[in-house]
């Protein structure tokens, strides 16, 4: 069995079909890590601190040495666990932080008990390079606009399945973007790994093709859309659903209803100041006898005031308002398609 060292293109597109191991510590793996990476750690949080240690006060030698004496109970273990990963094809790919030691390490092992292994060049590091370089690449965006309750992320979908490029950046971000955002969904992820699901999704894309995002602030609750690539957003045409208030509150009372009493109180509290006092009271009051259509209403008044206010501050010539009567998410996808056509273009 061999060995060798990929470049990132080359480790990823081998990562396609074949198992990737970090065998950074957890703490840095549950930090951030390659999409679909399984940790298998050489050390643990607490091993990693003492090598780190040892290194700093008595030199490499003495941490290797160290290094050595916590990972020999392991090494068949390590075996065992990466032979599980492609029982058939025998072949692996290993990364560490920088591609040096810790990879290279495992790697002779797992070549030594008959795996062939590739290790990434340059590590994690090198990686989380080509990450933020990918994002300052020039995109066709094409954004699409609306105000709280015009369904985006499933006209988003329905563009998806009429044959459109997309970017969901809601659903990797694990949040809606309101203070509502976060109920229903899952822990977000952080920042570095929502950079990280980003790239996956949009290596996946053609780039002379058109890509449709949502509009959003910087932020999606914790997360933070990466710079480059959020200047290419704001420079982007916007097309702006223009969907009435009464069409908006009802789809808000459709994905709300049933939703814990308790995380909308939460979720009405964090915007009181921006609300008011008597606004957030009312809010509260209708949450309490379950009118969540006086809730919807009397909330979407500051959150249409904002998004407008945000709107405001793009280019006008670069926001298309496209009227739209009903919650028709399919009919909708095909009215954006073709002024998208017409408008935008599209390069193939």
């Amino acid at each position: 069995m061999m060995t060798s060292s990929l470049t990132v293109s080359e480790f990823l597109q081998k990562a396609g079909t074949l198992p990737v191991i970090d065998v950074r510590s957890p703490g840095e793996y549950d930090h951030a890590h390659i999409p679909g990476a399984v940790n298998i750690p050489l050390f643990d949080n607490e091993e990693r601190a003492k090598v780190g240690i040892r290194y700093k006060q008595a030199g490499k030698d003495l941490a290797v040495l160290l290094g050595l004496e916590l990972i020999g109970p392991k090494l068949a273990d390590f075996v065992r666990q990466s032979k599980k990963l492609n029982p058939a094809g025998k072949e692996v790919l290993v990364h560490c932080w920088r591609g040096g030691m810790r990879s290279g390490s495992f790697a002779w092992l797992l070549q030594t008990a008959g795996l062939s292994v590739s290790t990434l060049e340059g590590g994690y590091k090198a990686y989380r390079n080509a990450v933020l370089d990918t994002f300052a690449r020039p995109w066709n965006l094409v954004v699409l606009g609306g105000k709280t309750g015009s369904g985006k992320t499933d006209i988003l979908h329905e563009l998806a399945r009429q044959g459109e490029q997309i970017i969901d950046l809601e659903t990797l971000a694990h949040h809606k973007g309101s203070s509502y955002g976060a109920i229903g969904q899952s822990p977000q992820p952080s920042s570095e790994q929502f950079e990280n699901e980003l790239h996956r999704e949009i290596t996946k894309l053609h780039a002379n093709r058109r890509i449709w995002l949502e509009d959003e602030s910087k932020n999606i609750g914790t997360c933070f859309i990466p710079h480059s690539l959020w200047l290419q957003m704001r420079a982007a045409p916007v097309a702006f659903l223009d969907v009435p208030k009464p069409v908006r509150i009802e789809r808000l009372v459709r994905e709300y209803t049933g939703i814990s009493h308790e995380l909308l109180v939460e979720a009405t509290e964090r915007i009181r100041k921006r609300l008011g006092n008597d606004v957030t009271k009312h809010a509260l009051a209708a949450l309490s006898r379950q009118d969540y259509a006086t809730v919807a209403d009397v909330t979407l008044t500051y959150y249409d005031k904002a998004y407008l206010y945000g709107l405001s501050q793009r280019g006008p010539e670069m926001v298309y308002t496209l009227p739209v009567a009903e919650d028709n998410p399919a009919q909708t996808a095909r009215q954006l398609i073709a002024w998208a056509n017409e408008i935008v273009g599209q390069a193939v």
